[in-house]
């Protein structure tokens, strides 16, 4: 049976320490340029010295008009690098796997919209080929930038409605061109950008790609057959599942009685790692992660609320996370600036209410 402090490693060459990974997490701490802040610093060098064998950065800017968040991390720019080189160092020299996660909102950038095919509810322009191809380029662009500042990986955004998923859905791409119509033609964005990076970063660079099998259009059948591709080609080094709940079962009524999770574990991986995220708070959602199946759980909201929950677990095996709602003072401590925590009221119950003045 496979262990929490069992090492993993990657088809690129690295090891990891451990089975826990951090989540890309949504933070709004960095500077409105893209420039890495204290804050954002602070928070991600917490989570690897606090244990975790990956430490992954926020979904990231790889395309200056596809950023999705305001403070959102930028590697876009080489303005960025100074900031970045400072991250990747303090990640690595905790023991960490240090990873960016390259990312571009398309249907919901906060300017000028794009998408495969226009969509008047989002306000979304279509995008031309050239822009697409650009589009490509430029998260290619960025995961030479990331692996110039030190950073051992990159993982690609192919989750949420975001622009990689945005190809992948048939609901929200309706081209036809060479990236639109079939399942083989919607993902050829995403399969273009593997081969991309792969071509032009060291073959020690690691590479992972977020999936997300529902929402947004997407069928999830489709999406187990892109990630048996990528297993299958074995250019990366893992896929990274958000199922929203690591238990639960497909929205699509065809595909009830088995868990969601089950379509995707039950696939030919050969030396591909498979990740889960989805309300994972404890050391036996951890273990039960494993026993699913998969080889590592991906820590979102548990690791905002302890920036040590490896060291937690591997001190207490019935480790659970604290339960919400927290206060304000108890996330500061955790490495949650201002700006953090109040993105983080955006999840009901989770951060306690002000004090009646």
């Amino acid at each position: 049976m496979t262990s929490l402090t069992d090492p993993l490693k990657f088809r690129s060459g690295a090891t990891l320490k451990n089975r826990f990974v951090l989540s890309p997490l949504t933070n709004s701490q960095s500077f409105p340029d893209g420039t890495l802040s204290d804050e954002e610093y602070r928070w991600l060098t917490m989570r690897a010295e606090g244990g975790f064998a990956l430490t992954m950065t926020c979904a990231a800017s790889a395309q200056e008009e596809g950023v999705g968040f305001p403070g959102q991390l930028g590697f876009h720019d080489d303005r960025h690098l100074q900031g970045l080189t400072r991250l990747a160092a303090k990640i690595n020299e905790a023991g960490s796997h240090s990873v960016v996660q390259l990312h571009h909102g398309g249907l919901r950038s906060l300017t000028g919209a794009k998408a495969p095919s226009s969509d008047e509810k989002l306000k979304a322009e279509a995008m031309t080929l050239d822009e697409v191809q650009k589009s490509r380029d430029h998260f290619i662009s960025a995961a030479q930038r990331a692996e110039r500042a030190g950073f051992h990986g990159a993982e690609l955004h192919g989750a949420h409605g975001y622009l990689i998923c945005s190809f992948l859905s048939p609901e929200l791409n309706r081209r036809d061109d060479a990236y639109g119509g079939d399942p083989e033609r919607r993902a050829r964005f995403l399969f273009e950008i593997i081969d991309g990076i792969r071509a032009a970063t060291k073959p020690g660079f690691s590479l992972g790609v977020r999936l997300s099998p529902e929402r947004w259009g997407i069928q999830t059948l489709e999406i187990r057959d892109v990630a048996q591709r990528i297993m299958s080609e074995a250019k990366t080094d893992y896929i990274d599942m958000s199922l929203w709940d690591v238990k639960k079962e497909p929205q699509d009524e065809k595909l009830q009685g088995r868990t969601l999770a089950s379509y995707f574990t039950e696939l030919k991986r050969g030396d591909t790692g498979l990740g889960a995220a989805g309300k994972i708070m404890s050391a036996q959602d951890c273990r039960d992660v494993l026993d699913a199946g998969f080889d590592f759980p991906i820590l979102g909201r548990a690791a905002i609320l302890h920036h040590d929950f490896p060291k937690k677990v591997a001190g207490d095996p019935n480790f659970t996370s604290i339960a919400t709602p927290v206060s304000e003072k108890y996330l500061a401590g955790e490495g949650l600036s201002p700006v953090f925590v109040k993105y983080m009221r955006n999840w009901a119950g989770f951060v306690e209410d002000p004090a009646p003045q």
